[in-house]
């Protein structure tokens, strides 16, 4: 655990072992105290926080070269793993991190101006982005693999509605995403290559960027 943080450019101002865990890592304003459970599963974890920054992007490059030089590669799957930056529809740009136990770090920005806008309270209307949204959520706030799988499927097999390129794309990458999750690595390069092979123009490209990287991490 506490090698992990210090790959996240946090430093650990305390640490004992007895007469239980217990560790205090640091990062700026950021103080993260973590302690021991016997006969914990990480893989049930529900334990998480958010952190509000005004430099999502910076600290989203600064945890993927830290993890790099950690691990010899950036781990985006399994425990532990880092998530792809998103412009959420609720109104934040926002990367996920999930430490060796399961907590997951949610590190967001708020977009727009922050003193005039107010972060989108209900889910999109349109129906592909108010699949991802939902996709979103199910992958990621709830674990729920299969039910995000359903909704991506779904709205992908629709004959009277079609996602623009982009959004074509950025589906796609989530479901072949989630079937890496889900250990179906037939199934996740189909899907990853079904989004590679959209073809995108240089605007299109632009407000997919986000996708392209991950889609870049995922096929590496």
């Amino acid at each position: 655990m506490v090698d992990f943080y210090t790959a996240l450019g946090f430093e650990t101002t305390h640490l004992q072992k007895s007469p239980y865990a217990y560790a205090v890592v640091e990062r700026g304003a950021v103080e993260i105290q973590l302690y021991g459970m016997k006969d914990y599963d990480p893989a049930s974890s529900h334990s998480t926080c958010y952190v509000l920054t005004d430099d999502v992007d910076g600290l989203h490059a600064a945890f993927r070269s830290g993890l790099k030089a950690a691990y010899g590669r950036i781990p985006t799957r399994g425990l532990p793993r880092i998530g792809p930056l998103k412009d959420m529809s609720y109104g934040v740009r926002q990367f996920l991190t999930t430490d060796p136990t399961g907590n997951t770090i949610r590190v967001g920005q708020t977009l727009g101006n922050a003193d005039t806008e107010e972060p989108a309270a209900t889910a999109p209307k349109e129906t592909f982005a108010r699949a991802l949204h939902m996709a979103d959520l199910f992958a990621d706030s709830k674990q729920d693999y299969p039910g995000a799988a359903r909704i991506i499927d779904r709205v992908l097999n629709l004959e009277d509605e079609r996602p623009t390129p982009v959004q074509r794309v950025q589906l796609l990458l989530l479901r072949g995403d989630i079937a890496q999750r889900l250990g179906d690595a037939e199934g996740a390069q189909k899907w990853l290559e079904e989004a590679d092979s959209v073809q995108l123009d240089t605007k299109e490209r632009e407000a997919a960027r986000d996708a392209l990287a991950r889609l870049g991490d995922l096929r590496g």
